[in-house]
């Protein structure tokens, strides 16, 4: 597996996040954290940044919608 790395602007296309929202959520500790590429660049894996996308996907299926509480409420 070939190992491709994202640049901020790739990170915030990929996930509809902006740059304060994905360092937030790095501080959190809920979000990938970036790679030092060099002095001034850094990029994140891109198989972490999927992950991470994946785990949203799988958490809101998990939660319960509340339409069928409402459905067999009505």
């Amino acid at each position: 597996m070939a190992i491709r790395i994202l640049r901020l602007a790739d990170v915030e296309a990929r996930t509809c996040l902006s740059k304060s929202t994905i360092y937030g959520l790095i501080r959190e500790g809920s979000f990938p954290e970036s790679v030092p590429l060099s002095y001034r660049a850094r990029g994140w894996l891109e198989h972490e940044i999927d992950a991470w996308i994946e785990g949203r996907v799988k958490a809101r299926d998990a939660a319960p919608s509340g339409n069928e509480s409402r459905a067999a409420a009505g």
